[in-house]
């Protein structure tokens, strides 16, 4: 193992030897103050590990760059996964706090999960792919069942658990047909074996098989139904690390798959994209207008959101993956944004998840109900906030792709979901007058929230500087 071994391996290596430590730790030091140290240091590695990872060269030969590779598109994704899990991870404690969930097992989970999603990221080989998914997979079977003694909470992790096994049985026999067909788990030399001796009927069914237990993972349809039980049920700083960081570690490994692996069979498997994305962006625009609970229409939300980046990846073109990565990193801002506030719905001390509970929410906190209200706009994808030009590139990049209906139902879909968004906003503003939430939003809380506000209007201007590099990450994913 050379230098560069070790540098690629490293932000891994750090993760594994600091969650080791901690249950170390924790087993020998029963203490809150303990709970704490352990939650403020899981924050800490986060971010060093993202810095780690940012300033790690490209340049040089490893090893062992044939099953695990730190490229341009496995950076730009570890980061964004790095500094969202941190940011949740800090608006939750007091949270866990004051619902008695603060135990140093909660950000141990985080970490290991985490983990597996930056494994599944760099990985070149199937199996190594598998091994992550499996580590990201378990972590979060606890965390959703993590209130205990909870019914809905404990029906979550269940569902969760029996669906997410479905799901990687259906993803490992994929990858035993495309094995057995190719005789290769390694994605550089399946994809030159398809270039030289062209594809058998078995990577075609592996492929679709594949796609279904990556749609699972991202709660996009048909392959959605656990997402509104999860979200409701599970804690919501759990909710939250769904919505966001599963998300985009899912996406993440469905680009590399395809594009790196069966870039090819462009016309084979776009087919089955292009299904997924008019069916979650439908159903996530259609069923979300009946809820009452907010975390399940987020989870509506989510589904919804996930159809418009499948949208991009249908298109099949580097304008179209330069969306997506555009896209994620909005959405990301986003939902953190939305769930800060959704953590402080309470009625005397009590949380509350109720959209009715919203009503002449304007009354109680102007600056908050102006933040919400240009967050769930931008989530509606209204110009000239940052989710608008989200969607509008999504949109150009199917329209140059010669996928012009597919951009239409993606604009009609956002039109029918603005409305639960305005619903939200027209009861916060004019909403009959009720039992209103008194909960007292804390200072970092109130920063996360007007910082992810105002972030969507600096977009407005050039989306963060974020054109360049993700067009360069798009390029040297399909190069």
């Amino acid at each position: 193992m050379n230098i560069s071994d070790i540098l690629i391996l490293g932000p891994e290596i750090l993760l594994i030897i600091y969650a080791l430590m901690s249950i170390l730790f924790a087993s020998f030091f029963k203490h809150e103050s303990s709970n704490h140290f352990i939650f403020n240091c899981t924050i800490l590695i986060f971010l060093i590990s993202a810095l780690i990872i940012y300033l790690t060269p490209l340049e040089g030969e490893s090893n062992i760059e044939s099953i695990f590779i730190r490229d341009s598109f496995s950076k730009f994704f570890q980061v964004l996964i790095l500094l969202s899990v941190s940011c949740l991870l800090f608006m939750s404690k007091k949270y866990l706090e004051k619902n008695d969930l603060f135990k140093f097992e909660y950000p141990i989970l985080i970490l290991f999960s985490t983990l597996g999603m930056m494994i599944m990221i760099s990985s070149k080989n199937f199996l190594l792919l598998y091994l992550g998914l499996e580590i990201q997979s378990l972590s979060l079977y606890v965390i959703s069942s993590f209130r205990r003694e909870n019914l809905k909470s404990t029906e979550a992790g269940l569902k969760y658990f029996i669906l997410g096994s479905l799901s990687s049985g259906l993803m490992l026999f994929g990858i035993s047909l495309i094995y057995g067909s190719t005789g290769s788990i390694n994605f550089e030399l399946i994809s030159s074996l398809i270039t030289s001796k062209g594809f058998y009927p078995g990577i075609i069914a592996g492929l679709v098989f594949l796609i279904s237990g990556f749609a699972f993972k991202a709660s996009a349809v048909p392959f959605h139904m656990w997402t509104p039980d999860v979200y409701e049920g599970s804690p919501t700083p759990v909710t939250a690390f769904f919505a966001t960081a599963p998300k985009i570690a899912a996406i993440a490994v469905l680009l590399r798959v395809l594009f790196d692996c069966f870039g090819q069979l462009l016309e084979s498997w776009q087919q089955v994209i292009i299904l997924i994305s008019v069916l979650s962006m439908l159903l996530g625009s259609i069923a979300a207008i009946g809820q009452n609970n907010i975390k399940r229409l987020m989870a509506y939300s989510s589904i919804g959101h996930i159809g418009f980046v499948l949208i991009g990846i249908a298109s099949g073109t580097d304008k179209g993956l330069s969306a997506v990565l555009i896209y994620m990193v909005l959405y990301v801002i986003m939902n953190i944004g939305v769930f800060v506030f959704i953590l402080n719905m309470e009625r005397n001390g009590v949380a509350v998840t109720s959209i009715n509970s919203l009503n002449m929410y304007n009354e109680v906190s102007k600056g908050q109900t102006l933040f919400l209200t240009i967050l769930l706009f931008s989530l509606a994808g209204i110009p000239p906030l940052a989710g608008f030009f989200g969607k509008f590139f999504i949109f150009n990049a199917a329209i140059n792709a010669g996928l012009s209906w597919l951009a239409i139902i993606g604009g009609i879909s956002s039109v029918i979901a603005a409305f639960y968004y305005l619903r939200i906003v027209y009861l916060m503003y004019f909403g009959m007058v009720s039992d209103p939430l008194n909960g007292k939003m804390p200072t970092s809380h109130w920063l996360i929230l007007s910082g992810s506000a105002i972030l969507m209007l600096i977009g407005i201007i050039n989306l963060y500087g974020l054109e360049g590099p993700s067009f360069i990450v798009a390029k040297s994913l399909l190069n």
